[in-house]
């Protein structure tokens, strides 16, 4: 049994447990478990303040865990970083009173800052030879320079809209975070084969993400040239139709770069174009 330590609650919490679903485990979720078991594969769920989650994989009570890289960087610990899961992206930054004018970093040195992230925060000054006075808090950073606990802050930002509705505004990114699985350095050989595992069928859902499968028909004398517009299409399957001089095409393409070609696919003769989601893709 491999025990995964996950967020319990809240956007990380929720993302996490839908790639699990996405990859053919299932599980209840029940609102109060803070612990339970997959039933249809050997992993168990600790459900933890994300903050905790780095010490619980560190020290082998949990043997894998998902974290933003936020929190793994700020709390440290010697683990491995598996993967990069590509939700939960989010970014810290400093933030300060819209009155204020900014022209660069030169302007924070002097300034006091308040965070829940003094160590990220303060590796950022070390690193730009900026000095500031730090104030730790846990919670409610916004609202610091108003109250006058210091003259700005440095905190996660998703949409902004927090700062905005604070008379805030962003004005330097300092750090950029995403999910990322993270495992303890000392598995045993069995639950190293079960992360293998599970690692085979994340990775599965992530190529399938954002892929199309795509079927088009086209005159067999503009095959040549649909294949030469289709992005990174190596060899498409063609089946003929049963109207003379015509063929089906069957391939399967990033979404983004489909839509940039579709125009020019449709110059070329295709016609009766389909695109259509893909659950998983195995290498």
């Amino acid at each position: 049994m491999l025990r995964l330590a996950v967020q319990k609650k809240g956007r990380l919490s929720e993302s996490s447990l839908s790639l699990i679903r996405e990859c053919g485990i299932g599980f209840s979720k029940k609102p109060a478990s803070l612990k339970e078991a997959a039933y249809n594969f050997p992993l168990e769920f600790l459900y933890l303040r994300d903050d905790d989650i780095p010490g619980y994989v560190e020290d082998g009570t949990a043997d894998i865990g998902i974290v933003g890289e936020n929190v793994l960087v700020e709390k440290g610990g010697d683990m491995e970083v598996v993967m990069k899961l590509g939700f939960s992206k989010c970014r810290l930054s400093i933030g300060i009173p819209n009155n204020v004018p900014y022209q660069g970093k030169q302007d924070i040195d002097g300034w006091e800052i308040a965070t829940s992230y003094p160590k990220i925060l303060g590796n950022f000054l070390k690193e730009n030879n900026l000095s500031a006075e730090i104030h730790e808090i846990s919670g409610s950073v916004e609202i610091a320079p108003s109250i006058g606990l210091a003259d700005a802050v440095c905190d996660i930002v998703s949409t902004g809209s927090t700062l905005i509705s604070n008379g805030l505004k962003e004005v330097e990114v300092i750090f950029t975070s995403q999910a990322v699985l993270v495992a303890n350095k000392n598995l045993s050989a069995e639950k190293k084969a079960i992360l293998d595992d599970l690692i085979f069928r994340i990775k599965a859902h992530q190529k399938a993400k954002n892929t199309k499968y795509i079927t088009l028909n086209a005159p067999n004398e503009a095959i040549d040239n649909i294949i030469s517009l289709l992005p990174g299409v190596k060899s498409p399957s063609i089946m003929p139709l049963a109207k003379e001089g015509w063929s089906s095409m069957h391939t399967v393409v990033k979404e983004d770069d489909f839509w940039e070609v579709i125009e020019k696919l449709k110059a070329a003769g295709a016609e009766g174009i389909l695109v259509l989601p893909i659950e998983k893709i195995i290498s």
